[in-house]
């Protein structure tokens, strides 16, 4: 699968997470976080595709993978990621 595929494939899952995905300029990889009670994935705009695609699935990982499409698992566990050890989503309080 091309990295553009894999990439797209990514966002859509993340975003059906509950996530929205910021592609930002900045000295830094990306990760996760809470703003204003929203849940963002926080992405390096001028890393190449594969950094996206390291950045979401990095994220993915941490999350219940139980909706997760065979694809997707098998992208997270191409870097190394773990899809078995997984934190709930952030819900309000």
């Amino acid at each position: 699968m091309k990295s553009e595929k894999k990439l797209k494939l990514l966002e859509e899952t993340i975003t059906q997470q509950g996530y929205k995905v910021r592609y930002e300029k900045g000295n830094f990889t990306g990760g996760h976080c809470r703003l204003r009670g929203n849940n963002i994935v926080v992405v390096n705009k001028f890393l190449p595709v594969e950094g996206k695609v390291y950045t979401i699935a990095r994220v993915l990982s941490k999350l219940t993978p139980c909706r997760y499409t065979p694809d997707v698992r098998k992208i997270i566990e191409d870097f190394g990621f773990n899809t078995s050890n997984q934190l709930p989503l952030i819900d309000d309080e």
